[in-house]
């Protein structure tokens, strides 16, 4: 059943976690909500090479690799028109991917500076699934206090930390283990990679 997600998608670096759980909502036949800040940008030139203009959000499906079907919504970061903007518009939840450290301080602390911030503070309130994928090493002790204040707040924290039980041999693999353990977090099927106890293909 085709239901309706909404990703954000911050400056950290890992930019291509999110890429990856886009394009598996979509071809899954989701419908997906797509917000990005403004650093974005920069992360899709430093980290993916991609020569994009700051703020062409009409580049996003091509540069993703979409099938053209894709229902895929974009919004830039002051886009509060958008529909995830307020509570009343329902979605089965939201994921942000990768979570940078000043965006996990703003949802801690229920200050919202853009859309996306007031988009995962709606989900917190509305008791919709939040999932938040810090990307950052080491973490610091406020970066623990304001973990541990989302989750009491209803968040699940989902780390970009890939386990290696399955045997990765490539960088898909890693990629595919947190975007599947993401994926798990918000109970959506996947076959991104092999589960412990399931037995090695042949």
């Amino acid at each position: 059943m085709s239901k309706e997600y909404v990703v954000g998608m911050t400056g950290a670096s890992g930019a291509v976690y999110a890429i990856r759980l886009v394009q598996e909502l979509c071809r899954a036949g989701h419908r997906v909500h797509l917000l990005l800040s403004e650093s974005v940008w920069q992360v899709f030139t430093l980290e993916m090479g991609w020569d994009v203009l700051h703020g062409d959000l009409t580049a996003i499906p091509r540069l993703f690799e979409l099938p053209e079907d894709a229902d895929l919504q974009i919004h830039g970061s002051r886009d509060y028109g958008a529909p995830v903007a307020s509570g009343s518009h329902l979605t089965a939840g939201m994921v942000v991917i990768p979570c940078s450290m000043g965006t996990l301080s703003a949802i801690a602390n229920g200050s919202s500076d853009n859309l996306l911030e007031r988009a995962a503070d709606t989900h917190l309130k509305e008791g919709r699934p939040l999932v938040l994928v810090p990307r950052e090493t080491p973490f610091n002790k406020i970066h623990l206090k304001n973990m541990l204040a989302t989750a009491d707040a209803g968040a699940k924290i989902v780390p970009a930390m890939p386990g290696f039980y399955h045997r990765p041999e490539t960088m898909d693999d890693l990629i595919n283990f947190v975007v599947g353990k993401v994926l798990d977090s918000m109970q959506v099927e996947h076959a991104l990679f092999r589960r412990w106890g399931d037995r090695e293909k042949e």
